[in-house]
């Protein structure tokens, strides 16, 4: 998953409503175990002096957070929501002054996104404050947290790469990892892949780096130096935006081979594209359905104007996407309203936890939340 951060608001004042929120309580600071979502739970109060409109801060133009736009824009249709767009262009300070901007003009709701969760998580406390529905993926704080099991994810497409490295290459492989350390949040998905590989013994990892930026043309720019001391790269995991970038630099260099294990995480559109030719490198991504589950996100907010209970957290689960899976999983992006209204497809998805309405919005997630620590 890519390293960012969804917020959506629903701003209502204990007070009058302004540019300044007053503080507030901390909410849940402890790791908590929430029961299984409750969708039928009592109404709540609906915020009030709020308007109709769902916008989103969107950290940048990567093909992942596109599919959160779209999932977005079609909930914002299907509960009669104006929706806007800002692209931030990886400005973290950018993206909290969308949000504090967005508060202050007493937004309905608001999906924003960060390169720096840090930096924006006092604009989203603020948001929570003032009566706020706040949703993220990843960090905290939130009254709605989305995360993916993110070991899971990491050993989900490891399996993937270790299958083809044993069917394929005899056991034997160098490997590149373009990790992302720095956020705490999903080093598990790269402790995966390390505890995995390293049980090979034919296995090499030559390089375990973090690129920077993660998007297309920092995963360009790091394999590009890789290869400079280790030409021959058998496999390569790490976000599909990253993974994308090098095998852009595997081809400009002519290193590219039918025989490669080229794998992501997000499935991406270009990642997908790039599993569907003939020969390709590129053999797994790891989906997170991102229309899906920002379509799950905008109706929640709009359930939030009217009163009603929203989960505390939500899993997006993985899957592995290959040659023989993909048309379901495009159909299911294309059409993620259908997917919604599914139940089975959608557990297939999305897991949902705990209870959290306006009334009861003081419990809002202030903790680094996995169902992996539950």
């Amino acid at each position: 998953m890519a390293v960012f951060v969804l917020v959506m608001l629903a701003v209502a004042s204990r007070g009058a409503i302004g540019a300044e929120a007053e503080d507030g309580p901390p909410g849940l600071t402890r790791n908590t175990v929430f029961p299984p979502f409750v969708w039928n739970a009592p109404v709540c109060s609906a915020p009030t002096g709020l308007t109709k409109v769902l916008a989103y801060v969107q950290e940048n133009e990567r093909e992942f957070l596109q599919g959160v736009h779209h999932g977005l824009s079609l909930a914002a249709q299907a509960r009669g929501l104006e929706y806007k767009r800002v692209v931030v262009e990886n400005d973290p300070a950018k993206a909290a002054e969308a949000i504090d901007q967005l508060r202050a003009a007493r937004t309905g709701a608001v999906v924003g996104t960060s390169s720096n969760p840090t930096r924006v998580s006092h604009s989203l406390q603020t948001m929570i404050w003032s009566g706020a529905f706040v949703g993220t993926i990843v960090p905290p704080p939130a009254t709605l947290l989305l995360n993916a099991p993110q070991y899971q994810t990491g050993k989900v497409l490891t399996d993937a790469a270790i299958a083809h490295i044993k069917s394929k290459l005899g056991g034997q492989a160098k490997v590149v990892l373009l990790t992302q350390d720095s956020m705490e949040y999903l080093a598990p998905r790269f402790e995966a892949m390390r505890d995995g590989l390293n049980e090979l013994p034919g296995v090499t990892i030559v390089a375990d780096i973090a690129p920077h930026p993660v998007s297309k043309d920092g995963g360009f720019a790091t394999m590009k130096t890789i290869l400079l001391a280790n030409p021959d790269v058998d496999v390569v995991l790490g976000s599909d935006s990253v993974v994308l970038g090098a095998l852009a630099a595997l081809r400009a260099a002519g290193k590219d081979r039918p025989d490669q294990f080229l794998g992501g995480i997000d499935g991406e559109p270009e990642a997908v594209a790039e599993i569907h030719k003939p020969g390709s490198p590129y053999k797994a991504s790891i989906a997170l359905a991102s229309p899906v589950f920002g379509y799950a996100m905008g109706q929640f907010a709009a359930d939030w104007l009217e009163g009603k209970s929203v989960p505390q957290a939500m899993d997006i689960l993985p899957r592995a996407l290959t040659i023989g899976n993909i048309a379901q999983y495009e159909a299911d992006l294309a059409d993620p309203a259908t997917v919604f209204a599914d139940p089975v497809r959608r557990q297939s998805y999305l897991r949902m936890y705990g209870n959290i309405c306006y009334d009861t919005r003081d419990h809002y997630v202030n903790f680094p939340w996995s169902s992996e620590r539950q």
